[in-house]
């Protein structure tokens, strides 16, 4: 029976640390994806922000292009008026 005893018993310790890896197991996993939803939204914010400076170059660009419509109308008036 002593030994029948210590089986259960090493079967026992055994078990408790079956059941604490298999939590730590778990519980690592949903860090890890919890993670992986960062990481991806850091992406997404970080794409979000290109795309904003994107516009906005050409935004600047547009209006560099409309100065320079408006310049070569009027240096084209010029011309014709001389001419």
């Amino acid at each position: 029976m002593e030994n029948f005893n210590r089986l259960v018993s090493s079967q026992l310790e055994t078990m408790d640390k079956l059941l604490y890896l298999q939590a730590e197991l778990e519980r690592c996993q949903e860090i890890e994806r919890e993670l992986k939803r960062l990481q991806k939204e850091t992406n997404l914010d970080s794409i979000q922000k290109e795309i904003a400076s994107m516009k906005q170059q050409l935004q600047e660009i547009h209006r560099i292009f409309e100065l320079q419509t408006e310049e070569v109308i009027r240096s084209y008036q010029e011309v014709g008026v001389t001419c």
